[in-house]
């Protein structure tokens, strides 16, 4: 007598899709178990697809089947046994051995002859071609929504995919901890396992609800895709959403990584509040920091012959640094004087921007134009692949900082004037910070007014000559240079010469 093995399969085990399939499969199989008087010797299930071999259930009846324990299948229909070419193939390799008897399909009929097996192979052909026109349908699909500028694939924390109207969209909360988190990076003084504790400290968590590790926040941090910019088939693309961070910012951020990009090495000692602030005068070596009997003592990190110069104490090194910062303090006269000067040229600050849109406007049709002859090239098999990938990268990365540019020149043309004022309100707490006990603040403020201009000589800090800045896009930019330089002036010419030169005053390029 003839033994049965039941086969039911779905190709998926989420419980929201096929929801009836299998069900469905052993009902009416049963039925027509009992209907062509059939003995069933076990039942198989298996919810996983079809396409490439590999299907842990389907093997083990296999097996079996080749061992003896059974020498029919019934099934709903050939392509619930394979859709690919190998699986289909071992099949009709056991029903020409007669290891297979026969096999019954509630929707499909066989008999176990030279025109049934060929019609047998003809259906497994056509479940295979299924698939297979099915895949190339999808990625079709894919291509061209990647065309309009829609990312084909689960939206990056910070965004949400949108399933009703099929796009993706800003998380109001989550974004705002991403874009802090870019910000918090790009300052140089955090580091990634400081992102890493911000962004858990914040509720941002991998899908699967554990905390962020410090090379997922790497790869948040180097993500285009929070710029506009999103890569899909190793290609970058423009995307059709709102982007979070600017593109200005995203590129500092990679350079900090790109300098960083070292592998971790524990430190000795626990990191110094003033670690990497100064440099030695007499040899140009960092300075460096070491706990002795109870006190922190700063010292010259260079090896092998000795530098001369002594070691100084964290107390003293912290009251010169106060001073230091403390002798950049905006005054208050100065302050009511550039806010007096600010308020005139923020009313006359537009008439140079229409120009400098309209040149900015040309660098981008000039990208778009090199872009047609690149894909023109790539098409007509001129540029190579990769060569085509890196260079439309960089044209696209280009077009995406012309049009940020763009953006603030219209429609923040006169935006300057709030983050300036801030920087006056900052300028004039400087003897606030410089009294204050926080130690890793007055680094960062250090840093920011003197940058690697601190040196240590003979257990004294003194800050280098500052550059003055020769334009007035660089004095934009040098806020502090131009205080201390101011500051150096004071009691040599006006107060009017010093605040303000010939040119003017606002800002022409960008904002301060």
């Amino acid at each position: 007598m003839k033994k049965f093995f039941l086969y039911a399969r779905k190709s998926t085990d989420v419980e929201d899709k096929q929801v009836l399939s299998i069900e469905a499969q052993l009902t009416e199989l049963r039925e027509f178990a009992m209907r062509e008087h059939i003995d069933i010797a076990h039942e198989y299930i298996e919810k996983q697809s079809a396409k490439i071999p590999g299907r842990p259930i389907f093997n083990e009846m296999m097996k079996r089947i080749e061992k003896g324990d059974a020498d029919c299948i019934l099934s709903w229909h050939p392509d619930r046994l394979a859709r690919n070419s190998v699986d289909g193939g071992r099949i009709i390799y056991l029903l020409d051995t007669g290891k297979l008897a026969s096999l019954k399909f509630n929707q499909f009929w066989f008999e176990s002859t030279p025109q049934g097996k060929f019609m047998l192979n003809i259906a497994f052909g056509q479940s295979k071609y299924y698939v297979d026109s099915l895949s190339e349908n999808t990625k079709r699909g894919l291509r061209q929504k990647v065309r309009r500028g829609e990312y084909p694939s689960q939206a990056p924390v910070g965004y949400i995919n949108d399933s009703r109207t099929k796009s993706i969209v800003v998380d109001k909360k989550k974004s705002k901890v991403i874009r802090l988190a870019f910000i918090k990076y790009a300052k140089g003084d955090e580091r990634l396992q400081d992102i890493s504790n911000f962004l858990a400290k914040n509720g941002i968590v991998s899908r699967n609800g554990k905390r962020i590790h410090k090379s997922r926040a790497t790869f948040i941090l180097s993500n285009p895709f929070y710029t506009g910019l999103f890569k899909y088939g190793g290609e970058l693309h423009e995307g059709k959403y709102e982007p979070i961070i600017a593109k200005k910012l995203f590129d500092s951020v990679q350079s900090i990584l790109k300098l960083r990009g070292k592998p971790d090495r524990k430190p000795k000692n626990e990191p110094q509040p003033f670690c990497g602030l100064l440099h030695c005068t007499e040899c140009g070596m960092m300075i460096t920091a070491e706990k002795q009997k109870g006190h922190i003592y700063y010292r010259c990190t260079k090896k092998g012959k000795k530098c001369t110069q002594p070691y100084i104490r964290e107390e003293v090194l912290n009251q010169q640094i106060s001073s230091l910062i403390k002798s950049v303090s905006l005054p208050k006269d100065w302050a009511e004087e550039l806010l007096k000067m600010a308020q005139t040229d923020f009313k006359n600050s537009a008439q140079a921007l229409t120009a400098c849109v309209k040149e900015k406007n040309e660098k981008i049709k000039s990208i778009e134009i090199k872009l047609e002859r690149l894909l023109t090239g790539y098409l007509d098999q001129v540029i190579e692949q990769n060569e085509y990938r890196n260079q439309k990268a960089k044209l696209l990365s280009a077009k995406k900082s012309l049009e940020e540019e763009i953006y603030s020149l219209s429609h923040k043309q006169n935006n300057w004037l709030e983050p300036y004022k801030e920087w006056i309100n900052v300028a004039q707490t400087m003897d606030k910070i410089a009294s204050d006990t926080d130690l890793f603040r007055k680094k960062v403020v250090a840093k920011e007014i003197f940058g690697s201009n601190l040196l240590l000589q003979n257990k004294s800090v003194r800050a280098s000559a500052p550059a003055f800045p020769t334009s007035p896009a660089e004095s934009a930019q040098k806020p502090w240079a131009c205080l201390r330089h101011a500051h150096a002036l004071a009691s040599l010419e006006s107060i009017s010469s010093i605040l303000v030169g010939d040119t003017g005053f606002e800002p022409v390029a960008s904002s301060l």
